[in-house]
């Protein structure tokens, strides 16, 4: 009986906990606070002027910054990690694409943790640019094509979920994609660790801790995503059909979240896309505007490290801000897309942040964002680091892919 009341006194706490922060999260761009962000190009007080000075010195500081405070560090791949091709399709969309289906294994066995990778490639090409990113439903909802493999992990994890092929083709573009001469490298982000707050207990942070040598604490769920990135990019390296030096990043919402970080950990990335991230992604945090901090730390308290709690109440004492995770990225390719009806994740936060970051990519001589004045509806700006935002709702949309193409047609392939 004492147990249950306990429980119950901490439920009420929890229920009147949320129904005030959701009355102070602010959605009215007039009531924005004043803030000062952390300075971008300054080290010790010494100002940073050229790539050397940024490459040798701010730039590893601000890696660490995240690794302490946001999202944990991300270690290297299982030494005993190996790939097994399961099916093959060399004609694919009407012989239009190869479809292969491999299973990246991370240890010695085939029982062991592992990751479903679903890979479409043009056949009209020798070697193709690919775009990755992870998927949010099962790689069986990014195509209609009734041969994709439904996973027994999909099964298991999912079994409340009905097995809807295709119901999420609209947000990958795979004919669209191959069309244009790319390929797409997809993989059920859940596969690694499922997304709720015991997820880690049986995901990779607790089954591969000691051949990653890395404790369950040291990193955040986002981080794991983003280290699945990288495992895919250790496979794309072995396949004789992509073009390796040239794979493309991209992630959506909180998957967009774990691709800037994962970016940010693994230079092989020709380009990265940031599509919606917006909190502990491409939105400035010290915007009191949308989701904020303490928001994104209760309702997902894994994504994140434990000392990233510290900031919820105090994020101007954050050592970061996330136009210098985005300015990590130069002088590589950067987009960060936004969405009209996504106000919850702060487009102009977004928006503010590559602008900032672009002074990172001025090191290199590449031109970022033009101006701090948001560019118009449907009307994407900048240069090698761009930015749009589009009409509709927190999405991936066929608008969406068009821009990233273009993108990827004038910087990467």
């Amino acid at each position: 009986m004492r147990l249950l009341i306990r429980f119950l006194t901490a439920t009420m706490f929890l229920l009147m906990t949320d129904g005030v922060a959701a009355q102070n999260e602010n959605m009215d761009e007039s009531k924005v606070n004043p803030y000062t962000l952390p300075d971008l190009l300054s080290s010790n007080g010494k100002k940073i002027s050229n790539v050397k000075q940024w490459e040798r010195s701010r730039k590893p500081e601000i890696l660490s910054l995240y690794q302490q405070h946001v999202y944990g560090r991300i270690p290297g791949r299982p030494s005993a990690m190996h790939f097994i091709t399961t099916s093959i399709d060399r004609n694919a969309l009407q012989g239009k694409a190869t479809r292969k289906e491999v299973t990246i294994h991370f240890t010695a066995g085939e029982q062991g943790p592992s990751l479903h990778l679903l890979l479409w490639i043009p056949n009209e090409r020798i070697k193709s640019p690919v775009f990755v990113g992870l998927n949010f439903d099962g790689n069986h909802t990014t195509h209609a094509d009734s041969t994709i493999t439904v996973t027994e992990k999909w099964k298991t994890t999912s079994k409340n979920k009905a097995i809807l092929r295709g119901s999420q083709s609209t947000r990958w573009q795979v004919d669209t994609l191959i069309a244009h001469g790319y390929g797409l490298a997809t993989a059920w982000y859940q596969d690694v660790e499922r997304d709720d707050s015991t997820g880690w207990q049986t995901g990779i942070r607790t089954t591969l801790q000691e051949s990653l040598q890395i404790t369950p604490k040291e990193w955040g769920a986002l981080a794991v995503w983003g280290w699945a990135n990288s495992r895919i990019m250790d496979y794309l390296e072995t396949d004789e059909q992509v073009d390796a030096k040239r794979v493309i990043l991209t992630g959506h919402s909180r998957l967009g979240k774990a691709a800037l970080w994962g970016a940010a950990n693994d230079k092989r990335f020709a380009a990265i896309i940031s599509n919606n991230s917006g909190e502990g992604g491409a939105a400035l945090a010290r915007r009191n505007f949308g989701e904020d901090v303490k928001r994104i730390n209760r309702a997902f308290p894994h994504w994140f490290i434990g000392k990233f709690k510290d900031y919820s109440f105090a994020v101007d004492q954050l050592p970061v801000d996330q136009h210098m995770l985005l300015a990590t990225m130069a002088p590589r390719p950067l987009y960060v897309a936004s969405a009209l009806e996504d106000a919850w994740a702060d487009p102009k936060g977004e928006f503010l942040s590559a602008w900032h970051a672009s002074s990172a990519y001025a090191l290199y001589v590449k031109k970022g964002l033009p101006s701090s004045n948001m560019p118009p509806v449907n009307s994407p700006a900048g240069k090698w680091v761009r930015y749009h935002i589009r009409t509709g709702k927190h999405d991936v949309t066929l608008f969406d892919w068009q821009q990233y193409i273009d993108f990827a047609d004038e910087y990467v392939k």
